[in-house]
């Protein structure tokens, strides 16, 4: 119960986290520097299958070993750890081989999904030890 609990935690603050940034930054950053690159209607399929999957790793690496002994410190570094390693990897291959993807996307969004990813794990973490602390795991 403790992974799925911490699973759903992390679906819901990274969907909002990313619901906010996206909502925002869409107009700001990436529609401009991207342009017709972007589609007019999203992919829903491989969208959901990052939003689902993606909380996965989250809570395996980050929010777990927390768990068992790093506390908080630990979510949050794991956590940015991980995010930094996901969309370096995603934005450092877009800005090798595509021509409109730049360098200040690739540091910005690189940023940001360090910085999320570190929130998300924290809060999933925070999460689990107040409903332990009611006895739901």
């Amino acid at each position: 119960m403790t992974f799925l609990w911490g699973y759903l935690a992390a679906l819901v603050i990274f969907g909002v986290l990313d619901a906010v940034w996206l909502s925002n930054m869409a107009r700001i950053l990436y529609r401009p520097t991207l342009g017709d690159l972007l589609l007019e209607n999203l992919r829903w399929l491989p969208a959901l299958a990052f939003y689902f999957l993606f909380p996965l790793g989250v809570v395996h690496f980050a929010v777990i070993p927390a768990l068992t002994g790093g506390g908080v410190v630990m979510a949050l570094v794991n956590g940015g750890f991980l995010g930094l390693l996901a969309y370096a990897t995603y934005d450092l291959t877009n800005y090798a081989t595509l021509r409109a993807w730049t360098a200040t996307l690739t540091v910005v969004d690189v940023l940001y999904g360090t910085v999320a990813t570190a929130i998300v794990a924290a809060g999933a973490y925070g999460w689990l030890r107040l409903i332990a602390g009611w006895g739901w795991i």
